[in-house]
């Protein structure tokens, strides 16, 4: 026995060494400074400190740090202080040292890093929030002094992404479901390509395992035929380069399965429809670094002369860069084979950009030895940003997530101020964020804008180009309506604030009413009594209340009482009768559903690692949102509610991810075990070319060929198109697609599509 443990030691340490040195390889490679020691010196503290601890998949703790400081140093470009904190980063919290030993040893710049990615216990936002939007506060406002810590951070979940595979299921879900939520786009957004590109990819691969292996098996079987229009493509180009003298090299992009997947969500379109899985990337290596702009330019026109390109599809990011650094020109060439293809133009200098993001700037910072620099315009106002909205802090967990998800991972468009200066403004985005983005008084006295020399409403919304003048009024008010238009963070959060301001002295009346009202009738103001009246009128929580009885929108009475006295008949109560998730039952079905089922309602004990299996029997205990619509064959998960009941959720709804990112400790892995005895209600959409019998042929395969029943068909016909919606009750998914593939047969039908 003692023989096996030696073993496993040795085997240990060498894995263990072999790691580090890799590192300090990657390390002595790069351009930073070589500061051996103190990375050694780190290496060896964390590696005492974690001494005996094995993570889940049963190898030593370290190897996790030291996996994020060889991502940290070899994909983000990061030196000896990032590398160390790397190292270091589980220390405070997972052992007995202290921010205050890392500084006595390490110095205060990396003990600053190892305090920001600590997680933190408490709340800002009260005890019911969730810690992980608790810790990705705390991790913003480090970062707003020092952006290694976000960077570091990004390394971590790139590596937990990468070892995913020994957790839970329900564990997977809430990981992957943050990771796509808030992990992938920070990466987008500091520019942190092949990164994010990683991360959703993962996230997709834990959540639809199913579509991911198919769209990847699609992609193998249709590289042949991908490589040779590659090849076709270029070959023509090569020899153009080549005469003009240009050190250059070419690649080809693919789509990955997350993007490709995302496409065929958002526009309903099958694998075979997607015609820019291949793009091509011109990188050259410019003879003076400022001429790279026009060296781009000058391929450019050499390469239109070869293919005819794309009027409305040159994409000039040279002059513009996005707000994460990305520079390069876009330009979209029809092939001989007739397919468009876009070719991206960049310098080496610019491709380093685009697949490490800022970290690589500080690599062309001639004669700057710090790894981290202040001039980078467009990151510290991202940065600012980010601190207005903290400054303000939310008093909701799902609201600061959304704040800060709203404008910090949207593209970007460029607007004119009247005096000709640019701003950088979120695509989407109106005339009253425009507003706001410059001065909060200006915002919330605007009361519309000219665009280009023209009167427009606040709700106006801005295209790159425009030249924006805000105008206002003293009498203007902030007004409710506003948080509805508005797309950028700044403007909601301050709106929000505002509002709450106002809304803080309409609630000061509401209690007043609520007091009077308690104190007549002899009732106890308690926790109870509020949550009792907020539920029987609908209203989410005290505040809401007290706002409503402040507005009179409502009024306390004799049914009230009733409530709190428990005299209501609950089936007279508004919102009582729950709604089954299927409608087309037999009569049998319908006689049993008129015992109403109880909800499922978790005990103290409930094993959450565990999968909940949704069965024909069972379905009624759990909550079926509307959010997402999910039949037996979607990819689904489980979340308890404030409730302890389960409601269930497709994995891919923006609900969910939201809930997955804010209170990832109560999702559920569920899954389907049903036996084709439930109806669903399932609505497709059908699109195509009208003709003399085409309403026959469609409800001719439905209801003749399939035998199923159509609950609802509506179509409308206009210059020789139609439109047609179609609610049919299925069993499944799978009943679904089976139906739309034998009506995307019909003659002169173009589209057919899943609409829930």
């Amino acid at each position: 026995m003692d023989e096996d443990i030696k073993n496993k030691e040795t085997a240990d340490n060498e894995l263990i060494n072999g790691a580090f040195q890799h590192l300090l390889d990657t390390y002595l490679a790069s351009r930073h400074r070589k500061k051996v020691d103190i990375i050694t010196k780190a290496f060896n503290f964390a590696r005492q400190a974690h001494k005996g601890v094995r993570r889940l998949s049963g190898e030593p703790y370290i190897m996790h740090p030291i996996a994020v400081a060889q991502i940290a140093c070899e994909e983000v470009g990061l030196g000896s202080t990032s590398i160390c904190a790397a190292l270091l980063h589980d220390v405070v919290e997972d052992t007995d040292y202290t921010t205050e030993d890392i500084e006595n040893i390490f110095g205060s710049k990396i003990a600053q890093i190892v305090d920001g990615l600590t997680k933190i216990s408490g709340g800002i936002f009260g005890e019911q929030a969730s810690a992980q939007a608790e810790n990705f506060k705390k991790l913003l406002l480090t970062m707003s002094n020092d952006i290694r810590v976000i960077l570091i951070k990004i390394c971590d979940r790139l590596h937990n992404m990468r070892t995913l595979q020994s957790q839970p299921a329900n564990k997977q879900y809430k990981i992957a479901g943050e990771t796509l939520y808030i992990y992938a786009p920070l990466a987008n957004r500091l520019g942190l390509n092949k990164i994010k590109s990683e991360l959703e990819n993962l996230s997709f691969q834990y959540e639809h395992p199913d579509e991911y292996n198919s769209i990847k098996a699609k992609l193998a079987s249709t590289e042949a035929s991908r490589r040779e229009l590659f090849d076709q493509f270029t070959a023509p180009i090569e020899e153009a380069l080549k005469k003009m003298g240009i050190k250059y090299e070419i690649k080809e992009r693919v789509k990955t399965p997350y993007s490709i997947w995302n496409k065929m969500q958002n526009k309903h379109v099958t694998f075979d429809e997607i015609y820019d899985i291949l793009a091509v990337r011109i990188i050259f290596t410019p003879e003076k670094r400022e001429e790279e702009v026009n060296e781009c330019f000058n391929i450019y026109v050499a390469i239109s002369k070869i293919y005819k390109s794309h009027p409305d599809r040159l994409r000039d990011w040279l002059n513009h860069p996005k707000a994460n650094g990305y520079q390069a020109l876009h330009v979209t060439l029809m092939s001989k084979q007739g397919r468009w293809i876009e070719v991206q133009i960049r310098s080496d200098r610019m491709d380093e950009i685009a697949e490490q993001g800022f970290a690589a700037h500080w690599k062309y910072k001639e004669g700057e030895e710090n790894e981290y620099t202040e001039d980078e315009s467009e990151l510290n106002e991202w940065l600012r940003t980010i601190k207005e909205i903290l400054d303000d802090p939310q008093p909701d967990a799902m609201d600061f997530l959304d704040a800060i998800k709203l404008n910090l991972f949207a593209s970007e468009i460029f607007v004119f101020t009247p005096k000709g200066e640019i701003k950088t403004m979120p695509a989407g985005c109106t005339a009253l964020d425009f507003a706001f983005s410059i001065h909060t008084f200006l915002g919330s006295h605007c009361i519309g804008a000219k665009v280009n020399h023209k009167l427009v409403p606040l709700s106006h919304k801005l295209n790159s180009g425009d030249q924006v003048e805000i105008l206002t009024s003293k009498s203007q008010h902030v007004q409710p309506s506003w948080i509805n238009f508005v797309s950028t963070a700044k403007a909601r959060a301050k709106i929000q604030a505002i509002l709450r301001r106002d809304g803080r002295e309409m609630q000061k009346q509401g209690e007043e009413i609520l007091n009077a009202f308690l104190t007549k009738n002899e009732i106890e103001n308690t926790a109870a009594t509020i949550d009792k009246l907020a539920a029987f009128h609908e209203v989410k929580n005290r505040e809401e209340l007290l706002q409503a009885l402040g507005e009179k929108t409502i009024l306390l009475g004799e049914k009230d009482l009733d409530e709190l006295h428990g005299k209501n008949n609950p089936s007279t109560i508004k919102g009582w009768r729950r709604l089954v998730p299927f409608l087309g039952r037999s009569k049998q079905q319908k006689k049993e559903d008129t015992t109403q089922q109880e909800f499922f309602v978790v005990p103290e004990n409930f094993n959450r690692k565990k999968p909940i299996y949704i069965t024909d029997d069972n379905i009624g205990q759990y909550k079926f949102r509307h959010c997402c619509h999910p039949i037996p064959g979607d990819d689904i998960l489980g979340f308890i509610d404030n409730k302890h009941r389960i409601e269930i959720h497709k994995r891919a709804c923006p609900v969910a991810a939201k809930l997955k990112t804010s209170y990832g400790n109560r999702i559920l892995d569920a899954k389907w075990d049903m036996h084709k005895k439930l109806f669903f209600d399932a609505c497709i959409r059908i699109q195509g070319i009208d003709r003399v019998g085409i309403v026959m042929d469609i409800t001719s395969i439905i209801s003749s060929q399939l035998n199923v029943n159509i609950h609802k068909f509506s179509i409308t016909s206009e210059e020789g198109l139609f439109d047609g919606s179609i609610e049919l009750r299925v069993h499944d998914r799978e009943d679904a697609k089976i139906i739309m593939d034998k009506l995307k047969k019909i003659e002169d039908v173009k589209d057919v599509s899943q609409i829930m």
